[in-house]
């Protein structure tokens, strides 16, 4: 049996950097990813629903929305699955967050800056590049110079990191090492070389948890571990190409089929989005049904 909690469930990847009490662990994790740039000193938990700016426009909900203390809006998903859109998602995600910062009356269109980091759990055949950090920015097409630091998205392409305990160098390094193997670990790395990652093993040790808390990460196993069988399945099927059309449709049966049943569960729209690949709009309207 595991050890550590698995940060790749939903509810494992906020248990970990969505709460007050370890919000330290998030401002960690921040300052050695923009290590050299800026230090962050605090941060306030933003509420990560935001609402559509008319009355029918789909609302927007990050798994973990942030400003700092100097007032950089940081915005953290955890992707599990590849999406066609993915890169789209993140830009849609990010310039919400921009729009947001309008202000009714007079307003000089001063912002503040919009930064959305997304681990990746595979690899995304639109990044061209196989690299473990990719960051995007404003620049000029010629020169490569950015001209803003105020939208920036950084995708974390996990299985492109293949570093060994030994081979980590800095503290950037060991937390990638540990998010990516701590559901396998019989003990937590690196605490003797930084007090965070004994925080860490506090907070995710599964023995540690409360009966609500256990029964809401073993919910989160089964919902992860349900849907990537499906998604596994429909891979398989995906190979008989005479059948597309009624596969297709099956397929998204089986993923409305899911996602009800994870909506009676209680379970967030945004991770039943996630885990089912259907759209936000289709979730709600099966949550309306």
């Amino acid at each position: 049996m595991a050890r550590y909690i698995n940060p790749f469930t939903d509810w494992g990847f906020k248990h970990i950097f969505g709460q007050e009490i370890t919000k330290d662990l998030l401002i960690s994790f921040l300052n050695d990813l923009f290590e050299g740039e800026f230090c962050i000193a605090s941060l306030e938990f933003k509420n990560n629903e935001h609402i559509g700016l008319t009355e029918d426009a789909r609302k927007v909900i990050f798994d973990i929305y942030c400003t700092t203390n100097e007032g950089r809006h940081l915005i953290i998903e955890m992707q599990n699955r590849m999406q066609e859109h993915f890169i789209d998602r993140a830009l849609y995600y990010s310039s919400r967050a921009i729009i947001t910062q309008g202000q009714k009356g007079e307003w000089d269109y001063e912002l503040m800056p919009v930064y959305t980091i997304c681990f990746l759990n595979f690899e995304d055949a639109h990044l061209k590049e196989r690299k473990f950090r990719t960051d995007l920015v404003l620049a000029d097409r010629d020169t490569g110079q950015a001209v803003t630091d105020h939208l920036r998205i950084v995708y974390l392409t996990l299985p492109l990191f293949t570093k060994k305990e030994h081979e980590c160098n800095n503290d950037f390094e060991r937390w990638i090492y540990v998010l990516k193997n701590m559901n396998v670990f019989e003990r937590m790395p690196f605490m003797a070389k930084n007090a965070v990652f004994r925080k860490l093993a506090e907070i995710s040790d599964i023995t540690a948890l409360s009966k609500e808390e256990h029964e809401k990460y073993d919910e989160s196993i089964k919902i992860l571990r349900d849907n990537y069988a499906t998604f596994k399945f429909a891979i398989k099927e995906g190979h008989d190409m005479g059948r597309a059309e009624g596969r297709v449709e099956g397929q998204t049966k089986e993923k409305k089929q899911i996602a009800q049943n994870m909506l009676k569960e209680g379970m967030a729209v945004s991770l039943i989005c996630k885990m089912t690949g259907l759209d936000e709009q289709e979730v709600l309207k099966l949550k309306d049904e």
